[in-house]
């Protein structure tokens, strides 16, 4: 599921900013992006994420800046400036030329002028504020993957209303199949100049298998074992992606098996409709935490 989250922490005139961000993915997937003195705090922030999150792919940024607001200098080695000044002026008595050496000639000098140098922070110094930031940005993305998830479900319990809709009206014609076939074997019969009774052992015979070939009833009450799973986990609290996900391939299975045994065109077409409403409700579980 996708999200975002932001927290930070100031510590001795320094801010710890986590950002984090996560996108849809099957799996549990975690990146994490540390400064080099921090990088010994991955396992931790792994740790934290890994308890609260378990799918998704989760990008994580650290980073750590003087939060004081004075402008730092730019350091300057004086030593290294005087050398390189000497240097020159001897270079220009030995060589006998003239001109001003200026203090930009000497400031381009390598070594004279650095930029500022950060302070140093240890891991055990920082890791407080990075947990705190880090627990802070992480409270912000589950909220808002939590508002996504509200969508995800009004969604799916939409498709479901459709399916089991469907699943009703194969339930009232599944009794009729047999009825239905008899009558086309007889007039398949009469069609064909057969004079053959209604109470013949072949006749008999033909019908009770079928009636046992196309029999749904174990399909059926099995599906309704599946959807009553499937609302039930719904309504949990706790990560449900991937039993859903289980759920909605036995029940697309289930339905596979319906569809080729019931031996009837209203229940075939029937079975086409669910199986697209469940194939896109399996499109959507990929994306539930």
């Amino acid at each position: 599921m996708t999200g975002y989250g932001r927290g930070e922490s100031v510590s001795n005139g320094k801010k710890f900013t986590v950002e984090l961000n996560s996108v849809n993915r099957k799996q549990s997937e975690v990146a994490v992006n540390l400064p080099r003195e921090l990088a010994e705090a991955e396992p931790r922030i792994r740790d934290l994420i890994n308890a609260q999150i378990s799918r998704g792919r989760l990008n994580v940024t650290v980073a750590f800046h003087d939060s004081t607001g004075v402008a730092t200098k730019p350091a300057i080695d004086l030593e290294a400036a005087r050398a390189y000044h000497r240097a020159m002026l001897d270079l220009q008595k030995e060589l006998g030329v003239t001109g001003d050496i200026g203090i930009e000639t000497v400031l381009r000098a390598p070594g004279v002028l650095r930029a500022p140098e950060e302070k140093s922070v240890s891991v055990e110094e920082a890791w407080p504020h990075v947990e705190a930031a880090l627990k802070e940005a992480l409270t912000s993305l589950i909220k808002m993957r939590e508002r996504e998830a509200k969508h995800l479900a009004k969604d799916l319990i939409k498709r479901l209303k459709i399916v089991r809709g469907s699943l009703r009206k194969i339930r009232q014609l599944a009794p009729g199949v047999v009825k239905k076939y008899r009558q086309s074997l007889h007039e398949r019969i009469r069609a064909a100049g057969v004079d053959l009774p209604v109470d013949d052992d072949r006749l008999v015979k033909e019908l009770v298998f079928f009636a046992e070939k196309s029999d749904v009833t174990e399909e059926l009450t099995r599906l309704d074992s599946h959807f009553a799973q499937f609302a039930h986990g719904l309504r949990k609290s706790e990560p449900v992606g991937r039993t859903l996900d289980f759920i909605t391939q036995e029940i697309y299975r289930e339905f596979n098996t319906l569809g080729a045994k019931a031996n009837d065109v209203e229940i075939s077409q029937l079975v086409v409709t669910c199986k697209a409403e469940m194939e896109k409700i399996r499109e959507q579980i990929q994306n539930i935490e």
